[in-house]
This record gives C-alpha cells, structure tokens and sequence, in this order.
C-alpha cells in the first residue's frame, strides 16, 4: 500500500542524483470519483516550490526521482480545484458516509491507475498515526509477539465528503452531494460533532427542505441558533419557511430578538403570521406548543370533494394525523380519519360520517394535562381550541411527550416518532 505519509519529507533528486529538495506536500485535483495528484510542492532550506507531477519518474524509500535536470524543472500550474493534502486533509475531519459519522484523517491511501496517481482511501485508524512518526514497524512487532491483531481502518474516498472550511481552501470546498442524501437525522448527528465553522458549510450545501428537516432534528436549541445566525438573513428565513411554525417558534424565542424580528421580517407574510401567532402564547400552553399545521375540510363537502381538497392542500405526511372538520367560521365540528374518508361512498357528506364528539383542549392547558389526554384517548394528536370551540392547531405526540419526558428520554422519543 502506498501512503502520503510514504511521501512526506522524502528527498527528491533530479535525473542526475542532484538533491533538490524534500517533499512539503502533495496537491491534487478534486474530480470523481478520487481525487487525482497533480503536483508536488517541495520545500529547500526555506525556500517552496511547486513541480508538475508529470516531472516525477519514480519514488521508493522515502526517495523521489525526477526525470529532469535540476535546471529544467517546470513549475505546477494551479487549478481552482486543488487541494494540498497535508494541509488541507490531512489531520482534518471528514464525514463517512457509510458509518454516519465524523472520523479524523490520519493518513491518505494513494494509488496509480493508469498511469495517474489517485487518492483512493483514508486511514483513520492508529497504524496510521504510527506511520506517520515511523512506530508502524515497531506497532506490527508488538502486537504480532502478543497475539494481538492490528488492522487498517481504512475507508474508501468514495465514501467520505470533506467538510473543513478553512480560510485557505474555503473558496476549493467540494459541494457535499454524498452528505446531502443522508436523512436528516443522520445529518444532525454529523453536525452534532463538527466546529460551527464546518456545521455552516454543511447547511450551505443543503437545499432548504433538507437544511429544515435536519435542523428541527437537532435536539440542542443553542446549537440550532447559532446554525442561523451564522447563515445570511435571506438564506436562514429560506429554512425557516421550510419548517413547522412551532419549531420555528422554539427557535425564535431562543435567538436574540433583533435577530428573529430581521428573519420573520424576511419570511413570507403567511409563514410569519402562523408563527408569530404561536409566540403570542406561553411556552408552557397547548398554545405554545401547537402547530399550525393541521388539516381541515369543511362540512358541507362530500367524501369526493374532501380527497380533492386534500389533493389541493398537499399537506406534508407529518401533518396529516388527523382530518378535522369545520364551519366556515372554523368552529370545530368532527374529525375524520382517513380510513374513514377513503372507504367512504364519494357523494356521501362528511357530516354524516364525522366523529362528532371531538376530544380537545384549550389554548392556555398546561403541558401535563395535554399528554394525560393524548394518552388516555391514544391520539396522535389534539386540536387545540378557544373558549369558542374554534380550532387554532394541534399539538402532536411527539411534541407533548417531548415537553414532558426527561430531556434524554425525549430526544430517543423524537426519533421513534
């Protein structure tokens, strides 16, 4: 196996045996699937210089021969896409896709194809820390006398995606394709473990939905506001949009007012208004705790018109729990499931087959009182009404039991949900 590490601080002779250096770094271009080296940056008492890897003949024990002359050596040219492995990789973190997780890069696995020299791998384990001190022998002799196994934890590039964003190669970042197909809650414990830095340049390359739906799998608010306030106004009101006003609501009430004023000025007029709504209420109240969200036919529909309205509302899967019926001043009347509507004849009224009595809550019942009726009827959710039975939203399960359970114990319970 050939590693960076076999390359770093190697001395480099030209075609003639004259020394010319000692290897600095080695630079390739970001394509895919590996990434292809380019050129060899060297570095001569105090002075660095960059050659094109097509200069280099051969390398062996911690030697690289040129085919050139000192004297005829052809400088590398840049690319807007090239990286410096050692210090732009090396020691970084990386996300691996298929373990779902951040690991660190402790040595770079290289290989020639067709004539071309790849990065095909990473090493995240310690042999490659040992490598790089030169204890990897020593490492192999130890364990070998004590009948202990010490294998390569390597990955293939395939499956990582860099996310470092430092000042130096924040302008060559590769856009995070691989991690953008994750689902969302996969996402959030990556981000869980990466430096705010890195944590924006994830929710830079996420399209809004995704960006929303991994940001209300965050269980940590703060970490959750500090993911905006670094994202521009235009962009984070985008997300926002994207989400459940109640989310959003939470969110809000924890960032600094000045801030959540500029993003709700930015969102769109109905999102805003749904969400200030719910920051009228205390957090503490079925007020404060309810959605928006929710799905509601009128009365005078037909089981045909019902399915058609709900083909025209395109609610999220989420939101559908329950269908709610009401009159045209919102006064809650029944509630459907959508068993019930499906199997319905189509010109059959809703109100005939409607649940009438209908298990609600007011806007200021406590958080306990909401989850004793959730679970003493076993609802997915409950409207929330005022002193006029007209319906405001609903508060979910998820939401109540998270409200109300140990904070470890709701963040398990928001997953299973």
């Amino acid at each position: 196996m050939i590693f960076l590490s076999d390359f770093l601080n190697a001395e480099v002779v030209d075609v003639r045996q004259h020394r010319v250096g000692r290897v600095r770094d080695l630079v390739v271009v970001m394509s895919e699937p590996f990434p292809k080296v380019t050129g060899v940056i060297l570095k001569n008492n105090r002075k660095v210089r960059s050659l094109d890897w097509s200069m280099v003949r051969s390398w062996d024990n911690k030697e690289l021969s040129l085919k050139v002359d000192a004297g005829s050596l052809q400088p590398h040219s840049r690319a807007d896409t090239e990286l410096w492995l050692a210090r732009q990789i090396l020691d970084k973190q990386i996300v691996d896709m298929d373990g779902r997780r951040v690991v660190r890069v402790n040595d770079l696995q290289l290989n020639q194809v067709e004539g071309s020299t790849l990065v095909i791998g990473v090493d995240i384990g310690s042999r490659g820390l040992a490598r790089r001190v030169g204890l990897e022998g020593l490492g192999r002799r130890i364990t070998a006398a004590l009948g202990l196994d010490w294998p390569q934890k390597l990955i293939s590039w395939e499956a990582v995606d860099p996310v470092k964003t430092d000042v130096s190669s924040v302008k060559l970042r590769i856009a995070h394709t691989k991690l953008a197909k994750l689902h969302p809650a996969d996402i959030a414990d990556i981000v869980n473990e990466l430096s705010p830095d890195d944590r924006s340049a994830v929710f830079a390359a996420l399209d809004d939905e995704k960006a929303a739906d991994t940001l209300e799998e965050i269980d940590e608010p703060q970490m959750q506001a500090s993911i905006l306030e670094r994202l521009d106004v235009e962009r984070a009101s985008d997300i926002l949009e994207a989400m459940a006003p109640d989310e959003v609501a939470d969110l809000l009430a924890d960032m600094p007012r000045e801030r959540a004023q500029q993003l709700l000025q930015k969102m769109e007029e109905d999102e805003a208004g749904d969400v200030e709504e719910l920051l009228a209420y205390r957090e503490d109240t079925a007020g404060g705790l309810m959605t928006t969200e929710y799905v509601a036919v009128l009365h005078t529909l037909t089981a045909a018109e019902a399915i058609e309205r709900l083909r025209e509302l395109e609610p999220d899967a989420e939101s559908v729990y329950y269908v709610y019926v009401t009159d045209e001043e919102e006064h809650l009347l029944g509630v459907l499931s959508l068993r019930d509507l499906i199997v319905a004849k189509p010109e059959t009224k809703i109100r005939d087959f409607m649940i009438k009595n209908v298990i609600s809550v007011r806007l200021d019942a406590g958080p306990r009182e909401v989850a004793e009726v959730t679970s003493k009827y076993n609802l997915l959710a409950v409207p929330v009404v005022d002193e006029h039975n007209r319906i405001h939203g609903i508060v979910t399960v998820d939401d109540v039991m998270e409200r109300v359970m140990p904070a470890r114990a709701g963040g398990r319970r928001r997953r299973i949900f």
